[in-house]
Parts: C-alpha cells; sequence; structure tokens
C-alpha cells in the first residue's frame, strides 16, 4: 500500500526567494570574464548545479580550474548578499510544520552547493523541519534524478512513497526519474511551462498535506 513517507524540497525557488540574488551574483561575476549573461538565460539555467551551467555558457573554454574559480566567486557574492535578505515563500513555513505534525519526513534535495544551503537554513531557522539535506553540486545535475534518490535513501523512504515539491522543468523530469510523484510550485517559470508535473499550483499557500497524500496514492 503507498503511503507519504517523505516529502523532498527543491529550495531555491520553491522553499525561498533567492532568484534575484542568484542572478546578480552570476551577473558580476561573468561580467568580469567577459561572458554574456541576462534574464533569459538566467530562467533557463535556473535550477541546474553550477558545473551544468558552466559548462553551457564556457563551452570549449570550460576547464575544471576555470569553473572553480567562476563558481566560487559566484557562491561567495550570493552568500555574502543573504544575510537579511531571503525569506521563505509564503506558505512554505505552514506547510513544513503540518509535514512535521503528520510524522511525514522532510529533506532538501537541492542543486546548491552545500555551503549555500547551510546558510540559507540557518538564515530562515528551519533546520528542526528537516530530517535531511542533499546538494547535487558535486553530483550529475538535474534531471538527473539521483539528488532525489539519495534523499530519500536518507529518509529510509521508497521512492513511490515521496512527493517532490519543484519549480523547473529540469527538476520535474529528476522526481519523475526518481519515480516520485511532483508538484510544480509556479514561481520561477509559468504554469503552462510546467505541465509534466503531477500537480501544478500557483504558490505553495495551494498544497496541503491531504493533496500530498492524494498524489502517491494515485497510480
Amino acid at each position: 500500500m503507498k503511503q507519504l513517507n517523505a516529502v523532498i524540497w527543491d529550495m531555491d525557488g520553491v522553499l525561498v526567494d533567492t532568484g534575484r540574488l542568484h542572478y546578480d551574483a552570476w551577473q558580476s561575476t561573468l561580467d568580469e570574464y567577459s561572458i554574456a549573461f541576462d534574464e533569459a538565460l538566467f530562467r533557463q539555467t535556473f535550477g541546474m548545479n553550477n558545473e551544468t551551467i558552466l559548462r553551457r555558457l564556457l563551452g570549449d573554454r570550460f576547464s575544471p580550474a576555470l569553473y572553480d574559480e567562476i563558481s566560487g566567486s559566484k557562491e561567495e557574492r550570493f552568500r555574502a548578499a543573504l544575510p537579511g535578505n531571503v525569506t521563505l515563500f509564503p506558505g512554505a513555513l505552514p506547510l513544513l510544520r503540518a509535514l512535521r505534525e503528520q510524522g511525514v519526513a522532510q529533506a532538501i534535495g537541492s542543486s546548491a552547493p552545500q555551503p549555500n544551503i547551510d546558510a540559507i537554513v540557518g538564515e530562515l531557522g528551519i533546520a528542526g523541519y528537516l530530517d535531511a539535506i542533499v546538494s547535487a553540486a558535486e553530483m550529475p545535475g538535474k534531471p538527473d534524478p539521483v539528488v532525489f534518490l539519495t534523499a530519500a535513501a536518507l529518509l529510509g523512504a521508497r521512492p513511490r512513497d515521496c512527493v517532490v515539491i519543484e519549480d523547473t522543468e529540469a527538476g520535474i523530469a529528476a522526481a519523475q526519474g526518481a519515480g516520485m510523484k511532483c508538484v510544480a510550485v509556479a514561481t520561477t517559470n509559468p504554469v503552462e511551462a510546467l505541465q509534466t508535473a503531477d500537480l501544478v499550483v500557483d504558490g505553495l499557500e495551494a498544497i496541503e498535506p491531504s493533496r500530498l497524500l492524494a498524489l502517491v496514492s494515485t497510480p
């Protein structure tokens, strides 16, 4: 019998609104390397890990040394901008609390580097709601499902009993590739771009544990 054992949250664009901070950090860093970057390209790559993004941006120029240099600089700028400038999306805290009260395990499965996740979780004070945190920064990036499969294993949950909350097409594909149901939140992308998800909502306020349970109960 299927049951809702775990919810795996993407972080940026789902739990927390960090889009502008990421964009500004990328733009200021890439400007120093004369690499073109705009909001359209940012939307296309949001949710991917830095290696995937920089392989796309650098093409034949990509090297491990240049990747480390650019990625490190970008993330330092991003973390420096965090204090006082990051907030949970509306509906996030009530859902975190409701799931905790119902005994549903919760994890973050994010493409962000571990120091970023730790800084954001600390800034928001939500560590007490989380049973595991997985960074895919050193893993194959989404749409590869490894980040969500790793989170499920840490939670001791079967993939079919997990629901992922995501905001990008790559994230949806990763969740479904892991054999998990996926709720897409239209915070980063329009509803029309998220139709491959099992459920699409405008915001987290529309999600209750009962809706997530209904998803895993659906063949």
